[in-house]
């Protein structure tokens, strides 16, 4: 049995508060496997977030471990890439060279990853945009630069904190349709934490349901859709039927 890529073990996450303590998860448990995309899904403020800094090693559990290609999680890991939910760039400096700043930090060669930072803003549409600053990129555009950082040093994990969630209607759908397109050529194992069921359900193999604070995981819901998939799917039967699921694990009315 091929073991798993990200291995989350009972994990608890306890905040001391002048009141006393918050208990923001509750003995999580789910797996991701090899080249899998697996969303997290849940109420505002239930610990998504939380979970994806826990995984990344930018946060500690208070009980229970995390494992990334079976080693425990201690901090940092080099073989993750993460993309926020502001794309962070540093408005002084380009689109190539906001896409190096991790080949910068890990002291990797340059003039080796100089190719490559081209190729990744090509494959996410932004083969004519590398010399332009921040400002001179939209908000989507921006978030296409930082999705080619995360990929710079090659990591075999891409984890994504509600990426597209400050992006209009429309562009968040073209920018999940190229998500897609990256994912299916890059074939990187892949976490998004995310409120939009409709997102959760385009993208992923299994969605992760959290119930609400503290959160505990309610169900791992499969996706049996076909890949590759398309916009057009978003109004076929069984996706519909998939939305509404979701939204009433997590007590909406209406999906």
């Amino acid at each position: 049995m091929m073991s798993a890529a990200i291995e989350v073990a009972n994990i608890t996450k306890i905040y001391p508060t002048r009141e006393g303590k918050t208990v923001a998860l509750d003995r999580l448990s789910f797996s991701v496997a090899p080249q899998e995309f697996i969303s997290v899904l849940g109420p505002s403020g239930c610990g998504k977030t939380t979970v994806l800094k826990i995984v990344a090693g930018l946060s500690r559990a208070t009980g229970g471990q995390v494992l990334v290609n079976g080693r425990p999680v201690t901090g940092p890991h080099r073989d993750i890439g993460i993309v926020f939910q502001t794309p962070a760039l540093m408005r002084w400096r380009s689109a190539i060279q906001n896409v190096m700043l991790p080949v910068e930090i890990l002291h990797l060669d340059q003039s080796k990853f100089r190719e490559r930072a081209e190729e990744l803003l090509a494959l996410v549409g932004l083969r004519d945009f590398h010399n332009r600053l921040p400002s001179e990129l939209s908000g989507g555009m921006q978030q296409r630069v930082a999705i080619a950082r995360a990929l710079i040093h090659d990591p075999a994990i891409l984890l994504l904190d509600e990426p597209f969630s400050a992006l209009d209607a429309m562009t968040r759908n073209q920018l999940n349709v190229e998500l897609l397109r990256i994912w299916s050529e890059r074939k990187k194992t892949s976490l998004l934490i995310t409120h939009s069921i409709p997102e959760a359900v385009f993208l992923s193999d299994r969605v992760v349901v959290l119930s609400t604070r503290p959160a505990q995981v309610m169900e791992i819901v499969d996706v049996p859709l076909p890949r590759p998939r398309t916009s057009e799917m978003r109004i076929s039967a069984d996706f519909i039927r998939l939305v509404d699921r979701l939204g009433r694990l997590i007590g909406l009315e209406y999906a």
